[in-house]
């Protein structure tokens, strides 16, 4: 009974790490929100729940500006910087087949804000916001071993589909003058979807020390084929001929992934996690063309964390800390350095950390 006891302390610690483990963005690299995993390291005789419901609640406020790695700390200063506040509230249902397969169902709902200066004319600071589901994802898991026969340490494999439910043209009005301001799409990190469906793989293992101590890794990637979705980034205005020129007047639909490793340590029914995280929306995408508008770049975040399992439930809080903030050149910027022979990047803004609230249910 022990030893079922730790075990089931692992898969709830795991779940739990994994249920956070979906980027929504860090500020204006737009890493959305796509569910979390199902990482189902139950033990292989606890047959008694085959539901799963788990709610975790995101949220973080970006304002830091990076170009590269360097931070552009003039912009606080300037009282220019732009502010991001993002929540997202994922609502995601688990069910096991049998002791090898689950399928998977995320439903993301978000409420995004986005305070500017530059994108209102400068004439003041105003603000433009998002509201609504996200883009929904579906996907299937199986353990590559027999989980009766491996409870030291397995592997998780998860293939889903990502469907561009979420309104990737969301409109606000945007300022023009003191007085007058037009409609047009808000940016795109706070957009509701990306407009494209997407393919999402995904490998899940961990591996027991002992009852107290054990290891996880995580792996999560969505290609999204479709280059861009036609959403003009004039903010309801005309392209300028740059942006024509370099692709950038229209947004794309850029990939992303994400990547983990920590360990949890059990002590009775808590449970305390300490790991490493990447997340990045990447330059080029793995199939497709990646020119259009997006601000690529990783964050690398310190990622403590602490579960508490209350019977058939667990309450969780997971705070990724930014330790690397990294906006790397994007392809628009690449093409204007070629076309102009000025080297071209362009920033973005980060979140210092980001946190993580939620709980997880069986039935």
């Amino acid at each position: 009974m022990k030893k079922l006891f730790y075990l089931s302390m692992i898969f709830f610690t795991c779940f739990g790490v994994l249920s956070v483990s979906k980027s929504s963005a860090q500020g204006c690299v737009a890493i959305r929100s796509t569910g979390g995993m199902s990482c189902d390291m139950n033990h292989p005789n606890d047959t008694s729940s085959k539901w799963q419901f788990a709610v975790n609640n995101r949220y973080y406020n970006s304002y830091k500006h990076f170009v590269g790695t360097e931070e552009q700390k003039q912009r606080q200063e300037l009282g220019n910087q732009v502010v991001n506040h993002g929540y997202t509230m994922d609502l995601a249902l688990t069910y096991e087949i049998n002791r090898r397969w689950s399928v998977f169902l995320d439903v993301p709902v978000i409420a995004n804000s986005r305070s500017s200066l530059y994108e209102h004319q400068n004439v003041g600071r105003y603000v433009t916001h998002s509201f609504g589901v996200g883009d929904i994802r579906f996907a299937a898991y199986s353990w590559l071993w027999n989980p009766a026969k491996n409870h030291k340490g397995n592997v998780q494999v998860g293939l889903g589909l990502k469907l561009p439910t979420g309104n990737y043209e969301y409109e606000d009005y945007f300022q023009t003058t003191d007085y007058t301001k037009i409609l047009g799409p808000v940016d795109q990190s706070i957009q509701l979807g990306d407009g494209g469906t997407g393919i999402t793989l995904e490998i899940n293992a961990y591996y027991n020390i002992s009852h107290t101590v054990n290891f996880y890794g995580n792996f999560y990637y969505l290609s999204n084929p479709r280059e861009q979705n036609g959403v003009s980034t004039a903010r309801g205005g005309t392209p300028s001929p740059r942006a024509v020129a370099n692709g950038s007047d229209v947004m794309s639909v850029p990939d992303q992934y994400m990547a983990r490793v920590g360990a949890n340590f059990n002590v009775r029914n808590w449970t305390f996690s300490a790991g490493v995280r990447q997340e990045c929306l990447p330059v080029y995408d793995l199939i497709g063309g990646s020119n259009a508008f997006r601000r690529p770049g990783y964050i690398i975040s310190g990622e403590p964390g602490i579960s508490l399992k209350l019977n058939k439930v667990v309450l969780y809080t997971f705070v990724p800390v930014a330790i690397v903030r990294n906006r790397t050149q994007s392809v628009p910027d690449k093409i204007t350095t070629e076309q102009t022979g000025k080297y071209t990047h362009g920033d973005a803004a980060f979140a210092d950390y980001v946190l993580n609230i939620g709980a997880i249910i069986r039935f």
